[in-house]
């Protein structure tokens, strides 16, 4: 694969999941001109539901940075009702078994229906992905670029030990999609493989974009649901490998533990260290940097046994003001300004 060109500018490539990166572009957003960011977005949670065609991780990102996103649940928009969702109760006695329709097991507020009316409709009309998530970032007043990472479909495909719903009475390991995991099964089932499926490309707004931003930042999401999507297409790695030197990462595990979502138990499962140290085995051949949080300081030392330069600072973004350190620590640190561990 040939190297990419050298990049042309200042900007900011940030390769983001859900609500952990859009806390994370929210602290950027305050730490440096929004001209300058642009965020490259998971897709492999995308689903259709209703006949819809739903961006959960695109969705969260749009609505946080708009100040919209409903503060206790982390996701959906504030002063949301759900009458349409109620509304199926009618069908519920009459759907055939087996039947998929009218599915209330995935919450979809009445005014975030709004959004998905209008991803689907231009889909249809032909649209790429990409165009169509800028319009809704523009509707939205949403002042950086938001990149889908491909604008054909991949899906995250995960296995677990059982799924109780199934149609038949084998029970046993079973294949569904990431949202039935994380929402129908409310991520409490083993998971024993995730898989990606579908011919995707990087779309070519986002490649150019990761080539070209003078730093890109890897925001603190699930490594093997959030980030793994992406890196799955084809020359993603290669990409970041050869850009190493500038790419930092931002540990999604804190003590030992997630502090949004699965990442820690899916670690596990999946046969990964649920720490900092397991995070840097992961990163280490992508990123030169890791930051991880105060309360894993002793481990930093085994981050730099990966090969990786290993910042420290507060990641757990609990004000706006923590939000905005971390965002300026982490740009700082892989423009080799940062404070590495032992000074």
């Amino acid at each position: 694969m040939n190297a990419p060109p050298p990049p042309a500018d200042d900007r900011i490539a940030v390769i983001s999941g859900g609500v952990g990166a859009a806390r994370m572009l929210r602290g950027l957003l305050a730490a440096v001109d929004p001209s300058r960011l642009a965020a490259v977005v998971n897709t492999g949670d995308d689903t259709e539901l209703h006949g819809l065609s739903i961006s959960p991780d695109l969705d969260t990102i749009t609505y946080t940075l708009a100040d919209a996103i409903d503060p206790e649940r982390g996701w959906g928009l504030i002063d949301e009702s759900w009458r349409a969702m109620s509304a199926l109760d009618r069908y519920a006695a009459i759907r055939p078994e087996g039947s998929r329709a009218a599915a209330q097991w995935f919450n979809l507020g009445d005014q975030d229906l709004a959004t998905h009316f209008y991803r689907t409709a231009r889909l249809r009309e032909g649209a790429t992905l990409t165009e169509v998530t800028d319009e809704i970032r523009r509707a939205w007043a949403v002042p950086i670029q938001l990149l889908p990472m491909s604008d054909q479909r991949r899906s995250t495909i995960v296995t677990v030990a059982d799924d109780p719903d199934r149609d038949d009475a084998v029970g046993g390991p079973a294949d569904v999609s990431f949202q039935d995991y994380f929402v129908r099964l409310r991520h409490s089932v083993p998971v024993s493989a995730v898989r990606f499926d579908g011919d995707a490309e990087l779309a070519p707004t986002a490649r150019a974009t990761l080539e070209r931003a003078a730093t890109i930042v890897i925001a603190p999401s699930n490594p093997l649901v959030s980030i793994g999507p992406l890196r799955s297409l084809d020359g993603v790695d290669e990409l970041l490998g050869g850009r190493r030197d500038d790419v930092v990462a931002v540990s999604p595990i804190v003590g030992g533990a997630a502090l949004k979502g699965p990442a820690d138990r899916m670690l596990v499962e999946l046969g990964h260290d649920a720490s900092v140290v397991g995070v840097a085995r992961l990163y280490s051949d992508i990123a030169s940097v890791l930051v991880i949080d105060p309360v894993d300081a002793h481990l930093a030392d085994a981050v730099e046994q990966t090969g990786m330069r290993c910042v420290i600072t507060p990641t757990v973004m609990s004000t706006p003001a923590i939000a905005r350190n971390l965002a300026e620590v982490t740009l700082a640190s892989v423009a080799g300004s940062g404070e590495p561990v032992g000074q």
